[in-house]
């Protein structure tokens, strides 16, 4: 029996991650429903190597990773690594805000 997959948009793959990183902001963009972009900014990434942050999404996302979710960029931050690197300029809709971005 074959499995049909269900496109998702960015809220969707911004709440999956939520529940894995429920105190983090996040904002995931798309413009097609299977390449996505996600900026993330929580304080369960201090301490790790960017390769553990991405590990920490991916596991959130699980095998929708290679199927619905076709390509995943990742820009994971601490809270100190996002007021050092965006002071004074981030922008609407962006992590501080808590957006989803477009879906």
């Amino acid at each position: 029996m074959t499995c049909k997959m269900m496109p998702m948009n960015a809220q969707q793959v911004a709440e999956l991650i939520r529940r894995s990183l429920p105190q983090a902001r996040i904002e995931v963009r798309s413009d097609d429903d299977t390449h996505f972009a996600a900026t993330l900014v929580s304080a369960a990434f201090e301490g790790l190597r960017p390769i553990a942050r991405h590990q920490l999404v991916y596991r959130a996302l699980g095998e929708r990773v290679g199927r619905e979710i076709h390509a995943l960029s990742i820009e994971a931050f601490t809270p100190a690594e996002w007021s050092a690197q965006h002071a004074g300029d981030a922008p609407a809709g962006g992590p501080d805000s808590g957006g989803h971005g477009r879906g």
